[in-house]
């Protein structure tokens, strides 16, 4: 048995015994804690594991970049994944809290790179490994790095899943107007045929309370010139209508990517519930200058701070009253948006 399998078992061991920490004043607390985050550079010592530690999040779950591997030479890429997951906070850290996430574009191995990168199937090896992902999932026999899991915290039960925006996304158009990187085009696919069957599948499941899909990219602002789902705009069509025709229990997005943090909520045909959308963006750097960015679907504040996002999460009755709270250094909260998701019951 290869040790990335031994470790995933221990994680998983510990997901399922661990109990919480109490005191005289402190009684076993309700609900689930979900903390992610994205773009953490390998090379810098000022991460915030020991933060993230002290908030006793019930899961981590990267949301892409990382590490910054921008490599087609796997010995480099791996000395990278070996450098980031020797850091003493984030070695603390996956001793005590189950770890999960997907790729993005630099820890792919290309900057904004999709299907063509010729060494996505050695890459994928490279992530699985860093994740600890046992060779018994699914993820390792098929193409793709794709992946979802079924988690009961504190009686609420939540399927995280895990999209994968890089390994089959068609080109990109690129934009010669001069206000960014990229501009829309009606054609192209993220997805690939067999990941999109995959996704209606997980939709599909009535056994969950929550569904929590991380998508590296943005999936819901259009306005901004850099990558998202709005670029190729006939699968940012294609994932909202998969969304109306499932109807599935609560959902909700995260992203990652710009290296910056925003909530985006937005109301889609057929669902009683709005769908949001919380970006968490970097861990270890950000924007070098403040400045502006419309997006029309935003609630609060455009937060330019190295940060990672908290979700807390209750149930109560037919309702899921959640958190959101993008955190960062020396304990700061720089937005928190509180808000309510109607809840049916299996065989309602």
């Amino acid at each position: 048995m290869k040790l990335q399998t031994l470790l995933f078992l221990s994680t998983i061991l510990l997901w399922q015994c661990q109990t919480k920490k109490e005191n005289s004043s402190q009684t076993e607390r309700n609900g689930a804690v979900i903390a992610f985050g994205s773009c953490s550079h390998q090379d810098n010592p000022d991460q915030m594991w020991r933060e993230i530690l002290a908030q006793d999040p019930d899961i981590w779950i990267w949301g892409g970049d990382n590490i910054y591997g921008d490599t087609e030479d796997m010995s480099i890429l791996r000395a990278k994944y070996d450098k980031q997951k020797s850091r003493e906070g984030y070695q603390e850290l996956i001793q005590q809290v189950p770890v999960i996430g997907i790729w993005d574009d630099h820890d792919y191995g290309v900057n904004d790179g999709g299907r063509e990168y010729p060494k996505k199937d050695s890459s994928k090896i490279m992530m699985l490994e860093f994740l600890d992902v046992p060779e018994s999932e699914e993820v390792w026999s098929r193409p793709g790095a794709y992946q979802a899991y079924e988690k009961t915290i504190n009686g609420i039960n939540i399927q995280f899943i895990l999209l994968d925006t890089r390994y089959f996304r068609d080109s990109l158009a690129t934009d010669t107007t001069g206000n960014g990187r990229y501009m829309p085009r009606p054609e192209g696919d993220f997805l690939g045929e067999a990941q999109w069957e995959w996704l209606k599948d997980r939709l599909n499941n009535e056994s969950v309370d929550l569904n929590v899909v991380m998508s590296s990219i943005q999936v819901i602002p259009e306005e901004h010139g850099w990558e998202k789902w709005a670029n190729l705009s006939s699968s940012q069509d294609r994932l909202f209508d998969l969304i109306m025709e499932a109807n599935p229990k609560p959902l909700i997005f995260l992203s990652g990517d710009r290296h910056i943090a925003e909530i985006s909520k937005i109301n889609i045909d057929n669902i009683s519930y709005p769908v949001y959308e919380f970006t968490s963006s970097g861990l270890s750097h950000t924007w070098s200058e403040k400045r502006p960015e419309p997006n029309r679907y935003r609630v609060g504040d455009l937060i330019i701070e190295k940060n990672y996002g908290l979700i807390k999460v209750n149930k109560s009755d037919h309702v899921l009253e959640m958190d959101f709270e993008v955190r960062g250094k020396n304990d700061t909260t720089y937005l928190t948006e509180s808000f309510e998701l109607s809840y049916k019951e299996v065989n309602q």
